[in-house]
């Protein structure tokens, strides 16, 4: 009996151990999402603000998500 207790508790903490570690790999996955939407919107609106006579087409935000930094062209850094 008491190692089916314990065989219950064990289980009980791997499964609260896992989800914690899901919930926090979801967090940082949001906030990685977060920032790069923020630089994705950023250099678009430097780019109409600084540079709009430049051609350049803006990455799609999976660039962003992937580099986390700004992908505007070296000659429209403010």
């Amino acid at each position: 009996m008491n190692s089916m207790i314990g065989a219950a508790i064990v289980l009980l903490v791997a499964i609260s151990t896992a989800t914690i570690a899901t919930v926090s790999d979801d967090v940082a996955d949001i906030e990685r999402d977060a920032r790069a939407l923020e630089l994705f919107l950023k250099d678009k609106k430097d780019f109409k603000k600084h540079c709009p006579d430049l051609n350049w087409e803006q990455p799609n935000i999976e660039v962003y998500k992937r580099e986390l930094k700004s992908q505007l062209p070296k000659r429209c850094k403010k």
